[in-house]
């Protein structure tokens, strides 16, 4: 029986797809390897996001081939789609398969050398989610937005939506299958439905899959600011299902950096935004992104966002120095900051966003909340680990097994990663 092992990188949607593979290769009888042991195949899928992760993804196949010279390697990815040069450039990788193939690489391997794929998203989707306790369900594809740094839509194409129907039979597979927090997952999530004859929004995916019984949770994944309508939001108010979390990206606090990023925002407009969640949705929790040193931010530019990151009060701020990408508008622009000031105004902001974190978390101490329990914290018998429905981190401590058990528990101690809690 031919082994396999997966690596993956990136977004949540690069993991729904890995767990895509992972099925048709187990259904076609190839056996999963862990981490800790060598295989006849790697399926490595990969990231260009940045120039990190570019780094990333190739060290993989380096790593893949140290661990076994004589095995079969397969790269694909978004760094496969540009990138086939770098690839190759590492040796030993026997296949290289393009994001729109990735759902033929079961029949690739078994011997079959047609690729006739398209940009449709795959109808079969996912039955189960390898290693968690919530599941990615990806609904949408693409961007077309051309962020000017972003390399995004020119490894994913236009966007594109699953049908309705697909969402809600995959959504019930996951559930019957015990899965009882869906994360509706799009490389432009807000962007769904446009592209469809039949035309559906976020709003009917809700609709539909708050009907299905055992699924307790559904919860967003990154969407824009601009793709938050007001019917969504008051979805997403009064939706018993829906968790009170969005993760919206921000990048910049200045609007002319905004312009020069062409994001379709202004600072007043984000914060309009936030206020206007917080309105209808008191306890939400915002999530973010925010990138520093994009060519030509003035200390200035990057007070604003600073000042901005404080009046919003995000429960976590993902930050990233901006990466140059080729292919983007951005990549032309002649002007760059000096990688020491970008590094000391990721501590600014690293520093300011911890100070948000706790603060927001404050709102919740000595109160009851809804945790869903994810597994072992770090293989510690007593020490549970999991996710309120606005997605604050908790530990608690119990004798019983509580993995994928939804209990109530009351948040006592703060500290930077988690909330320290006990049994109501």
């Amino acid at each position: 029986m031919k082994t396999v092992k997966f690596y993956t990188l990136g977004c949540k949607v690069n993991q729904y797809e890995t767990q895509e593979i992972r099925e048709r290769l187990l259904t076609a009888g190839f056996h999963e390897r862990d981490n800790g042991r060598r295989s006849d195949i790697y399926v490595i899928n990969t990231c260009t996001v940045t120039q990190r992760a570019d780094s990333e993804s190739l060290n993989l196949i380096r790593k893949a081939r140290n661990e076994n010279p004589k095995a079969k390697i397969v790269v694909t990815g978004c760094l496969a789609e540009l990138d086939k040069g770098k690839i190759k450039e590492q040796g030993g990788v026997n296949l290289i398969v393009r994001n729109k193939d990735k759902n033929r690489i079961a029949q690739l391997l078994n011997g079959s050398n047609e690729l006739n794929g398209n940009n449709e998203i795959n109808e079969k989707g996912i039955s189960r989610f390898s290693g968690h306790t919530r599941a990615f369900l990806k609904i949408q594809d693409g961007c077309n937005n051309f962020c000017s740094y972003c390399k995004v839509p020119l490894v994913r194409g236009a966007s594109r939506s699953k049908p309705l129907k697909d969402i809600i039979q995959e959504a019930g597979r996951l559930s019957a299958n015990g899965f009882k927090e869906i994360v509706l997952s799009g490389i432009c999530l807000g962007a769904y439905g446009r592209d469809l004859n039949r035309k559906v929004t976020l709003v009917n995916v809700i609709e539909a899959l708050e009907k299905i019984e055992g699924l307790l949770r559904i919860r967003l994944s990154s969407i824009e600011a601009f793709d938050l309508s007001d019917e969504l939001i008051y979805k997403i108010a009064e939706a018993k299902k829906v968790c009170p979390h969005l993760h919206i990206p921000l990048q910049s606090g200045d609007s002319q950096i905004l312009k020069e990023m062409n994001r379709r925002y202004t600072e007043a407009d984000y914060i309009d935004l936030i206020h206007k969640l917080r309105s209808k949705i008191p306890q939400i929790a915002i999530t973010t992104d925010a990138l520093v040193g994009f060519p030509a931010e003035t200390e200035e530019n990057f007070q604003n966002t600073l000042n901005l990151v404080k009046k919003v009060l995000p429960l976590k701020t993902h930050i990233f120095p901006y990466s140059q990408r080729e292919g983007t508008a951005a990549a032309n622009f002649n002007y760059r900051i000096n990688p020491k000031i970008i590094s000391q105004r990721i501590s600014l902001l690293k520093e300011v966003a911890e100070n948000c974190s706790l603060e927001y978390k404050k709102q919740f101490l000595n109160k009851d909340m809804q945790v869903l329990i994810e597994g072992r914290l770090r293989d510690e018998p007593e020490l549970w680990e999991g996710y309120s429905d606005n997605y604050i981190k908790v530990i608690i401590r119990s004798k019983r097994n509580l993995k994928n058990q939804l209990i109530s528990a009351k948040f006592k101690q703060i500290t930077k990663d988690y909330i320290q809690a006990y049994f109501c």
